[in-house]
C-alpha cells in the first residue's frame, strides 16, 4: 500500500500507538474502509487511515472473530459505512471520530452500540 507522504505524517502524528493493544513498535497504517485489490486512492485519507500494530493488521484480515471485534470498534468498516463513523481507541478506552486534516476529537459512542 502506498500512502501520500503528506497523508502518512499525519496519521504518525496522530496515532503514536496502535488503536488496538496501545503498541508502539511495528505500526502499519490500516484502511478501516477496503479500497480493493489496486483499489482507489480516495479512500487513502487520514479519516479512513489507521495506524495498528503488525499482528493486529493482519489478525483483522485472518481471524473472523477478531474481524468482527475490529468493525464493533470502527477499526473496519463495511462498504456501507462511512468513514465519518467513530472509532474506538481500547487503549485509551475512548470514542473518536477521525478528523480530514488528521486530527482526531472525542465523541460518544455510536448509537447502535447504546
Amino acid at each position: 500500500m502506498t500512502v501520500s507522504d503528506r497523508v502518512r505524517r499525519q496519521i504518525e502524528k496522530r496515532d503514536s500507538h496502535c488503536w488496538h493493544c496501545g503498541a508502539t513498535d511495528n505500526l502499519v497504517p490500516h484502511h478501516r474502509r477496503n479500497r480493493g485489490m489496486g483499489g482507489s486512492k480516495l479512500l487513502d485519507t487520514p479519516q479512513n487511515l489507521l495506524r495498528v500494530c503488525n499482528t493486529y493488521n493482519g489478525l483483522m484480515e485472518s481471524d473472523p472473530v477478531i474481524a468482527t471485534d475490529a468493525r464493533e470498534f470502527g477499526h473496519k468498516l463495511q462498504s456501507w459505512r462511512d468513514i465519518s463513523d467513530p472509532v474506538f481507541d481500547q487503549s485509551e478506552l475512548t470514542w473518536y471520530k477521525l478528523t480530514e486534516d488528521g486530527d482526531r476529537v472525542k465523541t460518544d459512542a455510536p448509537s447502535y452500540l447504546i
